[in-house]
C-alpha cells in the first residue's frame, strides 16, 4: 500500500497486465528496428515452410520409369553409321563398272565386272578375266560418266589388268591403298562390285585366311598368296575393291570357290593382295 496524504484514498498497485503493457511499450521504443527486422525474417521462414508443405510429395522413380526415359532418349538419337557404311563412303567415288566383249571358245561373250581408280590420270585396276582379250573396254564412273578405256597392262599370272580411260571425269578421286600385309585373320573386310549386274553393291565379312592358293576357273592360272574372305561375292564382283574398315583398298576381288558347277557364292571368296599389284603394274609398293 502506497502511503497517502491525509484525506486521500490510497493508490491501487498496477495490475499484471498494466506491468506487461508498460514493459512492451518500453521494449518497442528501445528495440523497434530490431523487432521489425526479426518479424520480417520470421514471416519469410514461415512462408517458405508453408510453401513446401503445400507442394505434392515427389514421386518415387520405378524401373519402368527409368526404362521409358532411356527408350525415349534412344528414339531421338540416331545410331552411329556402321564400319561398312563408312568404308563404302570413302571409296564410292573411286569404283567403276567395267564392260567388255570377250572371246571364249570361239564365241563372243559380254562380261561385266568392276574396277577401282588408282591414279588421278584415270588408271584403273581390275581383273584380267573381266576384260579377257578385248583391246578396248567400256567403263562407267561413279558420277555416271562413260568412257572407252584401253587395256594397257595384262598380268595373266596374277589375273590382273590395268585400264586407261580415254575420257575420264574432270574431277577423279583415286582410292586410298593400304598394305594387305597388315591384315589378320578375323579382320573386317568389305567387298564392292556389281554382282549379277546389280551395280554398286556392298557386302561385309571377315578375313577367313591368308596366303591361299587357288586355280582360277576363268583363266586356269594358279593364283598365290590370296586373301580368303567370307563377304558375299558373285559374278560381277570380279575386279572390284576389297576394303578394310577404314575404306582403304587392301585387295582386288578375283574369284569365288564353289565345289559345284554353279558360279555362285557359298561362303569363300578370294582377293589378290594389293601388295602384289604395285610393282607388277609399274607403281611403287604400297
Amino acid at each position: 500500500m502506497v502511503p497517502t496524504k491525509k484525506g486521500q484514498l490510497p493508490e491501487e498497485p498496477p495490475t499484471d497486465w498494466q506491468l506487461v503493457r508498460a514493459w512492451l511499450i518500453r521494449t518497442w521504443g528501445r528495440h523497434r528496428t530490431l523487432i521489425l527486422f526479426g518479424t520480417n525474417i520470421l514471416s519469410i521462414v514461415v512462408g517458405i515452410l508453408v510453401y513446401h508443405a503445400l507442394q505434392p510429395a515427389p514421386q518415387r522413380l520405378t524401373q519402368r520409369d527409368i526404362d521409358a526415359a532411356v527408350a525415349r532418349t534412344l528414339e531421338k538419337t540416331p545410331p552411329p553409321p556402321s564400319h561398312a557404311s563408312l568404308a563404302y563412303a570413302a571409296v564410292q567415288e573411286s569404283v567403276v563398272t567395267v564392260q567388255a566383249q570377250t572371246k571364249r571358245g570361239g564365241a563372243t561373250t559380254a562380261t561385266l565386272g568392276a574396277g577401282v581408280v588408282i591414279t588421278e590420270t584415270g588408271m584403273i585396276l581390275t581383273c584380267l578375266h573381266v576384260v579377257g582379250d578385248a583391246p578396248q573396254v567400256s567403263v562407267t564412273f561413279a558420277d555416271g560418266t562413260q568412257s572407252d578405256a584401253l587395256v594397257t597392262v595384262r598380268l595373266p599370272e596374277k589375273d590382273l589388268a590395268v585400264l586407261s580411260a580415254l575420257k575420264p571425269p574432270d574431277e577423279l578421286k583415286p582410292a586410298t591403298l593400304a598394305p594387305s600385309s597388315t591384315l589378320r585373320v578375323g579382320d573386317e573386310v568389305i567387298a564392292v562390285g556389281n554382282p549379277f549386274g546389280v551395280i554398286d553393291s556392298v557386302s561385309d565379312g571377315v578375313v577367313s585366311g591368308l596366303g591361299r592358293q587357288y586355280v582360277s576357273h576363268q583363266t586356269g592360272a594358279e593364283l598365290r598368296n590370296l586373301i580368303q574372305f567370307d563377304a558375299a561375292v558373285n559374278p560381277g564382283n570380279s575386279g572390284g575393291p576389297l576394303l578394310n574398315r577404314d575404306g582403304e583398298v587392301v585387295g582386288i576381288v578375283a574369284s569365288l570357290l564353289n565345289p559345284t558347277r554353279e558360279d555362285v557364292f557359298i561362303g569363300i571368296g578370294f582377293a589378290i593382295p594389293i601388295d602384289d599389284t604395285g610393282g607388277a603394274i609399274g607403281l611403287p609398293p604400297v
